[in-house]
């Protein structure tokens, strides 16, 4: 009998975990659906144009049209290409994006999985999705594609060493690399949120996580004019809709991971604001950056590939190690 109710329970938790994850991936797919629109209708105000406005009311139906058009439209494979491969990248791609988001706290209840390695997990993941992007690129034996792929992969990996290290600060302070413990060390307002004492992770952080998204300024992995489209440029369909999926899932989770490690969490801004959910607090910051990073693409101009790899190295990698150093002497003097 022990062993009968075991079970049960077991499939019971199963399913429930399996149905929150249906649910969770509905909801970044519809984050994604109108982060698309969002996106184009911020950038199109800042340029003093109208934007979307044609299909559905204010054009709310346009982005749903696109994704339509791209599952609809002819699956091409070239016959050069490495067939097997050629279908696995994007699926190696999507999938650490929306694994990622498993260990994402949004309120002190509500998430999926509280895992105390909850920041080395995010890490290891979504660095998986650089291969995915490579195999793309060379198994569409396309030299286009293969240099967009390689260029990829050497911006992804020269920003992913400093976006880990400017994190090592805020583990050192919390003592814990568990997301939930890193919100609850910033409870008790603003001054406590972690981009004040950690400013310098919090700048490296942020411009190494906007080159890991391949967005505008460092969007050289899709730049149209040097590589034609870089390297999905053989994908057509809903292989290609999967990158782009890819990108915007991403965009969800550097966003969660912003408000996570520095913003705060649901924590609210000031004491006597804790009476608002803290769901409210969370969304609040998480749109702010979603916003920032859609703000960046209408305002920057996209920079050249050597100037790109000497920020990374040149700059944010010693300005990442010195965080650390700088960190280690805040513990000893003010924190002890």
């Amino acid at each position: 009998m022990g062993t009968w109710l075991t079970e049960q329970l077991t499939w019971l938790h199963f399913s429930v975990f399996l149905i929150w994850g249906i649910v969770m991936l509905m909801l970044v797919l519809g984050f994604v659906t109108y982060a698309i629109y969002f996106e184009r209708k911020v950038i199109a105000s800042m340029q003093m144009r109208v934007g979307p406005n044609r299909v559905g009311p204010m054009g709310l139906l346009q982005s749903v049209a696109d994704v339509t058009k791209l599952l609809i439209k002819e699956d091409t494979i070239p016959k050069a290409a490495e067939r097997d491969l050629f279908i696995l990248a994007p699926i190696i791609t999507f999938i650490p994006s929306f694994v990622v988001l498993a260990t994402m706290p949004y309120t002190a209840k509500l998430f999926f999985a509280d895992l105390n390695i909850g920041v080395l997990y995010y890490v290891a993941l979504s660095g998986i999705s650089t291969i995915g992007i490579v195999l793309g690129g060379w198994a569409s034996n396309n030299k286009y594609a293969l240099l967009g792929g390689m260029r990829s992969a050497a911006q992804m990996i020269s920003y992913e060493v400093p976006l880990v290290i400017s994190i090592i600060g805020i583990v050192m302070m919390t003592g814990s690399m568990n997301l939930h413990k890193i919100v609850d060390s910033q409870g008790g307002g603003f001054w406590h949120w972690n981009f004040l004492p950690q400013i310098i992770g919090f700048v490296v952080f942020v411009i190494a996580a906007i080159s890991e998204l391949n967005r505008t300024p460092f969007d050289l992995p899709e730049a149209e004019s040097e590589l034609v489209a870089g390297y999905h440029v053989e994908y057509s369909g809903f292989r290609f809709a999967f990158f782009m999926l890819a990108e915007y899932v991403y965009v969800f989770a550097i966003a969660t991971l912003t408000t996570v490690l520095f913003l705060g969490g649901w924590h609210a801004p000031f004491t006597f604001l804790d009476f608002i959910p803290g769901i409210v607090w969370f969304l609040i910051k998480f749109c702010f950056v979603v916003f920032f990073l859609f703000w960046l693409r209408a305002t920057l101009p996209r920079v050249r590939i050597d100037q790109l790899m000497g920020l990374g190295w040149k700059v944010l990698l010693p300005l990442s190690l010195v965080n650390i150093f700088v960190t280690a002497l805040y513990i000893q003097f003010f924190l002890k």
